[in-house]
């Protein structure tokens, strides 16, 4: 069956139904869905632009009580390779990221129930007096957890981590948005309307957030499509995220099985987000978990941001090394796809642009 008239709709600037989304899922027709996601974000984003934030993960803890199957990075509570980092190694995995022009601290970690909710107020008002650094941190799973642990309301743990430091809020968890999957692949975690609620009130107190979606959990091609029509709901009611990621389910040493996902599908769900999603501006490539050329391609399948340098967060010695490379394969990766890099805030601010000499490249590295 043709998807003509579905994409025809949507180059209009008319919006597709669910129905419409299964469609799409179902077509083997990716390219020509590539071509009318480049056109749309392209409507967006005139300027063949493509931009990245220096930014640095956090893991503070892996101490998690939410077990889920498909993650191989928690341990349970009171397990022996667990961890709290504590403050002053935070601070320190800070710095090396202001030293290299870093403006982006992604802190998560597990649901860890033995911290108090005065853990995380008193580590982002510790980290605002020393830094100037934005806090893109805590998905709607932590946030959960220090309201069952405060006895507090979702909106007053986010009014509270808001006024502590908290800048944004990354759109983890997200994974599936329908309960039948979610129960299978985590059945702790909480629904899907608990992570929209959280979303909608991180808009309400003051923030925004990012929303995400990670395929090859074996969810099917409505569950898919439902998942985006709840994302597109949400954003029309508060224009709450500012960013769209999807990425793959890596079931590496995990307790799931599943067949990789291809280079392909993954692009398939690109653009059809792209396509469907007519409310969110920026989308980001997963070039780390697909690797370099299938997020060079993804820059023409839709996306318009290729994410963070995600220094990583074990290195500290030779972190500013690390994140030389990362910047300096980023810079050449969007040029390989035939874009102009630039460094952009955690609010899709542009901060430089890196136009065509490599010779700012070069300077812009070893300043740093």
């Amino acid at each position: 069956m043709s998807i003509d008239h579905i994409l025809d709709r949507a180059r209009n600037g008319e919006r597709i139904s669910v129905e419409d989304a299964v469609k799409l899922y179902e077509s083997d027709e990716v390219e020509k869905m590539g071509e009318v996601a480049n056109e749309i974000m392209q409507k967006w984003h005139p300027d063949p632009i493509t931009t990245f934030v220096i930014g640095r993960n956090v893991n503070y803890t892996n101490f998690c009580d939410t077990y889920c199957r498909f993650c191989a990075f928690y341990r349970p509570p009171g397990h022996e390779e667990g961890y709290v980092l504590d403050d002053n190694h935070i601070f320190e995995k800070i710095q090396e990221t202001v030293d290299v022009d870093g403006t982006e601290i992604l802190m998560q970690g597990g649901t860890n129930p033995d911290l108090p909710f005065s853990y995380y107020t008193n580590l982002l008002k510790e980290i605002k007096k020393r830094f100037n650094i934005t806090m893109h941190s805590f998905s709607p799973a932590e946030i959960y957890k220090m309201v069952e642990v405060s006895g507090l309301s979702l909106e007053e743990v986010l009014t509270q981590l808001h006024e502590a430091g908290l800048d944004s809020v990354p759109g983890g968890g997200a994974e599936i948005l329908d309960n039948r999957t979610r129960k299978r692949i985590s059945r702790l975690k909480g629904t899907w309307e608990e992570w929209i609620d959280c979303m909608k009130t991180v808009k309400k107190v003051g923030m925004h957030g990012t929303a995400t979606m990670v395929i090859g959990f074996g969810e099917t091609s409505e569950e898919r499509a439902l998942h985006l029509k709840r994302i597109r709901d949400a954003q029309d009611e508060t224009e709450c995220f500012l960013a769209f990621i999807s990425w793959t389910f890596q079931p590496d040493n995990t307790n799931m099985k599943a067949e990789k996902v291809t280079p392909r599908e993954y692009l398939k769900n690109v653009a059809i987000s792209r396509i469907f999603l007519d409310n969110i501006a920026n989308f980001q490539s997963s070039w780390v978990t697909m690797g370099a050329e299938t997020g060079k391609k993804s820059l023409s399948y839709g996306c318009n941001d290729f994410g963070s340098t995600m220094m990583e967060e074990n290195v500290v010695s030779v972190a500013g090394a690390t994140h030389k490379v990362n910047t300096n394969l980023i810079l050449r990766l969007i040029r390989e796809a035939g874009k102009i890099p630039a460094q952009r805030d955690t609010k899709y601010n542009t901060l430089r642009v890196f136009e065509g000499d490599s010779s700012v490249e070069k300077d812009f590295i070893m300043q740093n």
